[in-house]
């Protein structure tokens, strides 16, 4: 089973780690430093050419990825519960 994250993207349920709001991870120091360190390392996938809204991070075959989103975390969230990625 597969999240579209995006008008461009989707990602196999067995590789998300977990979907992020932009603007709540963004308040603390750490989360402000994840994502210049993901883009850093080139983990970091523009998905969207919108302001980005989230932000997916997954793992498959021991390579982070980290996909922009325009679309909301809420959204996002209530996407992968429906399809039973998330409880």
């Amino acid at each position: 089973m597969f999240l579209r994250i995006s008008n461009e993207f989707v990602v196999p349920k067995s590789d998300i780690i977990g979907i992020f709001d932009m603007d709540n991870t963004t308040v603390s120091r750490q989360g402000r430093d994840f994502l210049p360190v993901a883009e850093k390392n080139g983990e970091l996938i523009y998905s969207a050419d919108d302001l980005p809204k989230s932000y997916v991070v997954t793992e498959h075959e021991g390579k982070i990825r980290v996909y922009l989103s325009s679309f909301s975390s809420k959204l996002l969230i209530g996407r992968a519960k429906k399809a039973g990625i998330l409880t």
